[in-house]
């Protein structure tokens, strides 16, 4: 019997390190080799930290904020760096290709004629099937730039085994021009430079906290115009609905400079607020952003107004 129960939980823990390996974030390589240690299983099997209950009739006063996380200042680089994938971690633009494509856990939200973060256009497929050929170009169109290359000679081409071509050679047609196909060039992390965040802050009188939720997620890279090749600005590729985003963001690592040992998941990274960032608009008649009325060191003296008078704020809400 002892032998028998020896032998059970002896299968049961192989069959528990073997779930593990699969898991990201574990520090287990593709090869099922652990780089480290140990098996680190803390964050990649963690729970989403539910938020607190709250009712509308709780609410005193409340504000929208639509802030941007500029990923080339240096307390953001735990969300640009790795620019490739490690064993244990990898960049906040990697998880959520992760997420959406690989997942499929993630909903992505096209910005429409309007160009607007309201939710309104949940890419899923038209016949609900997500391993659909169409419906996967179209999700690889918005991680990447849609283009069209030159087809070339692989080695398993009949014309290059018959002799008549060589690998890498271009395909022509009859009329001698180059055969050309549609693909996605992906982006890469390097490319993803910012991200913004559309949040509320609220006061909860029933706990008697001045509160905040992230609310969507948008990355940003920088629009080149492909007529003039000019730089023009940034392009926000698309919109993710946070609170969904959390079931996949608490399970990947982000960089501790302190200790390997004690690190955080990317919902503990925005939950504590450990980014930088710098208020781009907030809920107006309106519905303009900062940019319209103020330009250089003017947008950024109002966008830190409007931190002052939120701050102000909070310790004048007892005096309601």
């Amino acid at each position: 019997m002892n032998i028998l129960k020896i032998i059970t939980i002896s299968t049961l823990t192989l069959s528990i390190n073997v779930m593990l390996a699969q898991l990201p974030s574990t520090g287990v390589s593709s090869s099922n080799v652990l780089d480290g240690v140990y098996v680190k299983e803390h964050i990649p099997t963690k729970m989403v930290v539910q938020y607190t209950h709250l009712r509308e009739a709780d609410v005193m006063w409340s504000k929208r904020i639509w802030r941007t996380i500029d990923l080339r200042q240096k307390q953001n680089h735990p969300l640009y760096y790795p620019l490739k994938p490690l064993s244990d971690r990898m960049s906040l633009w990697d998880v959520i290709k992760y997420g959406v494509i690989e997942e499929g856990n993630l909903t992505i939200y096209d910005l429409g004629l309007d160009a607007d973060d309201q939710f309104r256009e949940p890419v899923k497929p038209t016949n609900g099937n997500i391993n659909d050929p169409n419906f996967k170009l179209r999700i690889q169109s918005f991680f990447g730039v849609e283009t069209s290359v030159p087809k070339i000679y692989q080695l398993n081409d009949p014309d290059v085994i018959n002799g008549l071509a060589n690998p890498g050679d271009p395909v022509t047609d009859a009329n001698g021009l180059p055969v050309k196909f549609d693909t996605v060039v992906e982006y890469t992390t390097e490319e993803i430079v910012r991200y913004e965040i559309k949040e509320d802050w609220f006061f909860d009188k029933q706990r008697s906290v001045l509160d905040v939720r992230i609310i969507g997620i948008a990355p940003q890279v920088i629009f080149v115009n492909p007529v003039s090749e000019n730089i023009e600005g940034f392009k926000t590729l698309f919109w993710l609905y946070f609170p969904e985003c959390r079931y996949v963001f608490q399970n990947f690592y982000v960089y501790n400079p302190q200790n390997d040992a004690q690190r955080m998941s990317f919902d503990d990274f925005f939950w504590k607020r450990e980014f930088s960032s710098y208020i781009k608009k907030e809920s107006n008649i309106y519905d303009r952003d900062i940019g319209r009325t103020w330009t250089g060191i003017d947008a950024l003296l109002e966008s830190d107004k409007i931190k002052e008078e939120m701050f102000e704020l909070e310790h004048d809400l007892w005096h309601f």
